[in-house]
């Protein structure tokens, strides 16, 4: 049997003690235990602990310890149950004692993938130019079960996509006057692929897309690369040869035909 002969508290953690105990060989440092145990296992000076009492509230301490640690880690924002667990593993918790730290949390509704994967979708469509393609890829990658995940986006509405993909086209289009508008739109349908978005409703937003195409900034752009190209060949190339390589040039670059010739004839006049 040990004896405890003082419990002192701690100087960095006002909630936590320290525990002395006394085996008969004079006092020393036994073990420190949060305020929770203290009064669970009603600890106090003169009480006398044999090895497997000792053993109990160390081992109840401890994950009273790492609970309290999952708590703060819950604090900043909510957690998907693998994240809590990986959390865990992090701060070396014994494998065996997780479980019990993980129901705890369940049943004080701290952890519920269900309620994560719903605010998580809600914030991304609020907050964020991802499409729901994305923004399910993250919530597998946060462990959410894919059928789940699945489930979740489908509340990131049609009419909510579209919207946000005009808004996408309307800031970014004719951005740059150094790409032909063809490139332009080729380059922003596969942004919005890589954000997530499916093909269908960036097809239907960019349906009508050419009507908004804007003629001078196409001329300046077409240009921009054609006296580029024009420099570049003309030490080497010169009449049908130079007018030939800037158009295979200009076409790969996505410029109409019509407008390269209007370039050229301009050019050469």
């Amino acid at each position: 049997m040990k004896k405890i002969t003082r419990i002192t508290t701690q100087k960095k953690n006002k909630n936590r003690y320290n525990i002395f105990l006394d085996s008969g060989s004079g006092e020393k440092f036994g073990f420190s235990a949060d305020e929770a145990i203290l009064i669970e296992f009603q600890l106090r000076k003169g009480l006398e602990l044999d090895e497997a009492q000792l053993d109990s509230l160390i081992q109840k301490d401890t994950i009273h310890k790492i609970y309290t640690q999952a708590i703060h880690f819950l604090s900043y924002r909510m957690r998907t149950k693998k994240e809590i667990h990986d959390y865990l593993l992090k701060k070396e918790a014994d494998p065996e004692q997780i479980p019990q730290i993980m129901e705890k949390l369940e049943k004080e509704n701290l952890i519920d993938d269900r309620q994560f994967v719903d605010m998580f979708v809600r914030t991304r469509m609020s907050t964020s130019n991802k499409g729901p393609l994305l923004i399910k890829k993250e919530l597998i990658e946060k462990g959410v079960a894919a059928q789940t995940a699945g489930e979740a986006v489908e509340q990131y509405p049609y009419d909510v996509q579209y919207e946000k993909i005009g808004k996408w086209i309307e800031k970014k289009l004719n951005a740059s006057r150094k790409h032909s508008f063809r490139k332009q739109v080729q380059q922003l349908q596969a942004t919005l692929l890589q954000k997530g978005f499916t093909q269908d409703v960036i097809q239907e937003a960019f349906a009508d897309i050419d009507e908004q195409k804007d003629e001078n900034t196409e001329m300046e752009a077409l240009m921009h690369h054609g006296d580029k190209l024009w420099r570049k060949h003309e030490a080497k190339l010169e009449g049908r040869e130079l007018k030939q390589k800037v158009k295979e040039g200009l076409y790969r670059k996505g410029f109409s035909i019509e407008a390269i010739n209007r370039f050229l004839d301009d050019k050469t006049d």
